[in-house]
């Protein structure tokens, strides 16, 4: 698939926290096509000190209108400036990058998990697999309640559950201890977020025989492989997640 460096313009800056917002872009061209689970690297140009691009998941697509979306939480100096950009900015993008999540090779119930930030590209997979036919359910985990961000926009593909750590909203806990998990057999997982909270639910799927892809947040600086920064251990060897990955089969990680 081809990579294109393009400046695209600022529709929207949706603001949902003090640290959250979602970016929407267009571009003066038809843009590439994507798939669920790639990611961009972004140039944060308003940002000095920050050299080099940032990866974002695509969060969502509108084909229609030639935009997609990306879902930024302010983590220091380059997303603050993407957080702070405004309708009619531009905004430097290296895209599509990564593979994609694969479509569920069986029939049953799907679930698609996402802690914080990790729930970006859920979104957009949610609305592929309904495309497809499928009927999925979100579970969602935040820390609690005032740190949970777009039920609404999930909940109009799939159903919701929520968790958050203190019980303020949805279920006490983390995800993995959610009674949907435990309702009726799963035959797919999607998974999305900390490395924790990952790790919990890859050893869930391993010891209930359930398919699982999750999709890594590690550090990647270049996009091409070739900075070696975000290296994982597969059944493949080393291999880097910006090209490889994102998303991985849970068979595939050493973990």
């Amino acid at each position: 698939m081809t990579k294109r460096v393009d400046n695209l313009k600022v529709v929207s800056n949706k603001i949902l926290t003090e640290d959250f917002c979602v970016l929407k872009l267009e571009s003066d061209q038809k843009l590439p096509e994507f798939r669920p689970g790639q990611f961009v690297q972004v140039k944060a140009d308003r940002s000095p000190g920050t050299f080099l691009r940032r990866p974002i998941s695509v969060h969502d697509v509108d084909i229609e209108n030639n935009t997609y979306s990306m879902l930024i939480q302010v983590l220091g100096k380059g997303t603050e400036s993407l957080y702070k950009l405004k309708p009619g900015d531009y905004l430097n993008v290296l895209h599509p990058l990564g593979n994609a999540f694969s479509e569920p090779v069986m029939n049953g119930k799907i679930v698609l998990i996402g802690g914080g930030t990790g729930i970006a590209p859920l979104l957009f997979l949610g609305k592929y697999l309904k495309n497809k036919g499928f009927e999925i359910e979100y579970l969602l985990g935040f820390r609690n309640k005032s740190r949970v961000i777009l039920v609404d926009e999930y909940s109009s593909v799939g159903k919701v559950h929520l968790t958050t750590e203190d019980g303020s909203i949805g279920e006490k806990g983390f995800v993995t201890h959610h009674s949907v998990l435990k309702s009726q057999k799963i035959s797919m997982i999607y998974c999305c977020g900390p490395d924790p909270m990952m790790h919990a639910v890859a050893d869930l799927c391993r010891k209930n025989s359930i398919i699982c892809e999750v999709s890594l947040e590690n550090l990647m600086a270049c996009g091409f492989g070739i900075c070696l920064c975000c290296i994982v251990d597969t059944t493949r060897g080393n291999v880097c997640t910006c090209t490889e990955g994102p998303v991985f089969n849970i068979k595939e990680l050493k973990w």
